[in-house]
């Protein structure tokens, strides 16, 4: 286990004795990470489509939902109003992920979030054995077993939150 990074994601997992592998992302000139992840996860023998995208909305109730989705799919926002009882549902601005989650953009973590945010986790996840995470920390990413991952979200909703291609 690395301790490369120290966030309340690295925390939580070190408190609750999941092993985690950091990966490091390199930044490109504008501190912005790489878009080619794909291929530095493929490169550490992991399934690119395992990361776990954490997709900020923000419902009409102002309350704040992270949507934990793995394998590119994209929120059905039909089954997401109705699911949270919410008339009108949008994408967190960018300014407010961090003033909802306390992280960035681009290093938002499934877990260890604050306990306003609601969380839902789509059912994709559960497609791999190892899924990676934001870390919480800008350029750095873990990957962790996927079972463990699933225990740290109790208390969140698990259903079909993403639209499936026809």
């Amino acid at each position: 286990m690395s301790n490369a990074i120290q966030s309340p994601v690295t925390q939580l997992l070190e408190q609750q004795a999941v092993a985690f592998d950091v990966i490091e992302i390199p930044l490109s000139e504008d501190k912005k990470p790489i878009r080619s992840l794909e291929e530095l996860l493929s490169s550490k023998g992991l399934n690119p489509n395992a990361v776990v995208r954490s997709v900020v909305f923000r419902g009409e109730s102002g309350q704040f939902v992270l949507l934990a989705v793995a394998g590119g799919g994209r929120a059905d926002w039909s089954i997401l109003r109705k699911h949270l009882n919410e008339r009108k549902l949008r994408m967190a601005e960018y300014d407010e992920v961090p003033e909802a989650t306390g992280y960035v953009v681009g290093a938002v973590p499934p877990i260890a979030l604050p306990e306003t945010v609601r969380v839902l986790v789509d059912k994709s996840v559960r497609n791999y054995e190892t899924v990676v995470i934001g870390s919480g920390v800008l350029g750095y990413a873990l990957a962790l077993n996927t079972q463990a991952l699933l225990t740290l979200f109790a208390g969140a909703d698990e259903g079909d939150f993403v639209k499936v291609e026809a």
